[in-house]
């Protein structure tokens, strides 16, 4: 008997895994990757949320605070100016800030007195509202004031006195206020005062020649 190939007989080959373990690794990977996926969406989508938050967070912080002094002038009304010297501007502020403000549109008071009792104290006082312009340097219809000149400021009513008072003025000057030369008036009023005092020299003389003409006779 042979028994030379005994021990020469090849080995079964290990067996190769079947298609369906395969497939079942294929699909739990796949799982693996799209569970990732969502995962950094999710974390994405938390990380927007927070960041807007955050922004709302501090614009609603910024915005809560008081309103800039600008904020209360009301565009539609007059506003009165009154200044640490006494004086008071009537106008539209156009601009406001901490170094200055822009007045247009600028009117003020102007008192004259009438004192016909010889300087008694019980002289009564007229006051009038004044359209600057015609002053005599003829400013333009524009002021700029310094902040650290004004002790405050205020919105007027329509109904008050100042209010109605502009808005006549603005009705009888549609066209706006006609200034009169203050040269010429300037030069007239000279002229007068001069003719003036030749009429009073003339009569100082005419008197003079009069008392000596009496006394000499």
């Amino acid at each position: 008997m042979d028994f030379t190939n005994r021990g020469t007989q090849s080995q079964p080959s290990p067996a190769s895994p079947g298609p369906s373990l395969q497939g079942a690794s294929a699909s739990k990977s796949k799982k693996s990757k799209d569970k990732g996926k969502w995962n950094r969406i999710i974390i994405s989508a938390l990380v927007g949320a927070v960041i807007v938050l955050l922004v709302a967070l501090i614009v609603a912080i910024s915005t809560a605070g008081p309103k800039s002094e600008d904020k209360y002038v009301d565009t539609n009304k007059l506003q009165a100016v009154f200044l640490n010297t006494g004086q008071v501007y009537f106008g539209n502020i156009k601009a406001l800030n901490n170094k200055y403000f822009i007045l247009t549109n600028i009117y003020y008071l102007q008192t004259a007195n009438n004192n016909s009792s010889g300087g008694s104290s019980n002289a009564s006082s007229n006051v009038t509202l004044v359209k600057l312009g015609c002053e005599l340097h003829e400013p333009y219809d524009q002021m700029v004031i310094n902040s650290d000149q004004v002790t405050f400021w205020e919105n007027l009513q329509d109904g008050g006195q100042v209010a109605k008072a502009v808005s006549t003025f603005q009705k009888q000057n549609p066209n706006g206020q006609k200034c009169v030369d203050q040269s010429s008036s300037s030069s007239t009023n000279s002229t007068n005062a001069a003719q003036n005092a030749n009429s009073s020299s003339t009569s100082t003389n005419n008197s003079s020649s009069n008392s000596s003409n009496a006394s000499g006779q």
